[in-house]
């Protein structure tokens, strides 16, 4: 009876840890912590990356795509989605090795590991991943019309700290 009751005990212990592991291996979960928060990508922390990208649009984390699309990215600015992005050779290339670097596919971050899984091709655009549209497969089209959102590009729109890194659902405003 004795050791009846401690193979029981034992396998309730292995059944409470299989669904934590479980539980951890979920990406809703972030993973690093930053300031008492948990983060799910690095964050962009070139300053040449935020001073160039980020004086037009969202500071994008560098694992959100692999590093083939930041290559072709970076190699297209000169018509970049319709507009005129060119910098020097020097902070082209500074800045393409910093995207790189810190591509989804060169992650070690869960979430960015998953993103880089789910990409065949090589996309110029996140919201046009598999892995985006599962995510956001329940926003209806009248949510990326609305003002406040006004594209699927805006992050931050929806995930108030996604330059930081932190896409935490449990953190998600949708704007009215």
């Amino acid at each position: 009876m004795f050791w009846s009751q401690i193979v029981r005990v034992g396998l309730l212990g292995l059944a409470i840890g299989g669904t934590c592991l479980g539980l951890a291996d979920s990406d809703e979960h972030e993973e690093k912590e930053h300031q008492g928060q948990r983060r799910a990508m690095a964050v962009a922390s070139n300053p040449q990356y935020k001073a160039e990208c980020a004086s037009c649009h969202m500071l994008y984390p560098p694992g959100l795509l692999p590093a083939r699309s930041w290559q072709a990215i970076m190699g297209g600015l000169k018509n970049h989605f319709g507009d005129n992005a060119s910098l020097d050779e020097k902070t082209t290339v500074e800045l393409t090795q910093f995207l790189v670097k810190n591509s989804a596919d060169q992650s070690s971050l869960r979430r960015s590991q998953k993103i880089a899984q789910s990409i065949q091709d090589v996309p110029l655009r996140f919201t046009e991943t598999a892995y985006f549209k599962r995510k956001h497969h329940e926003v209806g089209d009248e949510v990326w019309q609305r003002k406040k959102v006004a594209s699927r590009a805006n992050c931050v729109a929806c995930h108030g700290r996604a330059e930081a890194g932190i896409f935490d659902e449990d953190e998600v405003r949708i704007p009215r």
